[in-house]
């Protein structure tokens, strides 16, 4: 196993003890509101600080980009952690049990370990590049779908982007009058997980962060997956629009996504 994965899954069980305590009691969450439909607690704060103090102990050198601290130098600016320590904040805050704690590290500008745990099921998604992905331990492979019939895919309706709503419309109505069905969870990084253990065939979604989608990506791309932005190219990181799943499902979608998609999002 990779050395720094141990520390991130270190860092992701501690936070996820905190979260999952806190859970339990619903009178110690306290909630602000970072932004229009985006809000943030105190256990995201207490969660995110564990994990910073649980990977300074090991790299203190090394860079951090978190969801609610910031960007933090290092001497060693090759080694750079991302972190969401509460993916699902919404779902938490409304004590809906889905929920995850997502950490990745790149090394020099590429995604070498990814974790994404759900503390309250007990789920530890992992994966190192040319490793593999993991459940518990357990090797993750993709779904092997031949086309959208049949499938069950994943999204999230573009709350913190409205501007974007009838855009996504389009793309969800193209999409569900060829697909099984469709689920909307609320945490992109267990979005991403599900698509490596087979749960969900595929999955896009629009207006995403790197903290979203870090960890999730490379655990669904060691499984057998790919991801690509709206047009097919590899810019999903900067323009935080996805689309994920198995190659031929993902060519589906695209060609779905793509019947009227607006210039602002053709990337």
């Amino acid at each position: 196993m990779h050395p720094m994965l141990n520390i991130a899954i270190r860092a992701a069980r501690s936070a996820g003890q905190v979260i999952v305590k806190s859970f339990a009691d619903p009178s110690k969450i306290e909630t602000m509101q970072k932004a229009m439909n985006d809000f943030v607690t105190n256990v995201d704060r207490e969660a995110e600080n564990v994990i910073i103090q649980t990977i300074k102990k090991s790299y203190p050198d090394h860079a951090i980009v978190a969801e609610e601290s910031g960007f933090t130098s290092g001497k060693d600016a090759d080694y750079q952690w991302i972190i969401d320590p509460l993916d699902g904040t919404t779902n938490f805050v409304k004590g809906i049990p889905h929920f995850a704690v997502s950490i990745a590290l790149r090394i020099k500008g590429r995604t070498e370990v990814g974790v994404v745990y759900d503390p309250i099921r007990d789920e530890l998604f992992t994966a190192s590049r040319g490793a593999g992905a993991q459940l518990n331990g357990y090797r993750l492979r993709c779904s092997n779908a031949k086309d959208l019939n049949g499938c069950v895919l994943a999204t999230a309706f573009p709350h913190r982007h409205r501007h974007h709503y009838q855009s996504f419309l389009t793309m969800f109505n193209n999409i569900f009058q060829e697909c099984a069905d469709i689920r909307r969870a609320g945490a992109a990084s267990l979005d991403l997980a599900y698509v490596a253990a087979g749960r969900m065939d595929g999955y896009w979604e629009l207006g995403l962060k790197p903290w979203d989608l870090a960890a999730g990506e490379l655990i669904a791309r060691e499984a057998g997956a790919i991801a690509t932005d709206f047009a097919g190219g590899h810019n999903y990181d900067n323009s935080g629009n996805i689309v994920c799943g198995n190659p031929r499902i993902v060519k589906a979608l695209l060609a779905k996504i793509r019947e009227e998609l607006p210039e602002s999002l053709a990337k």
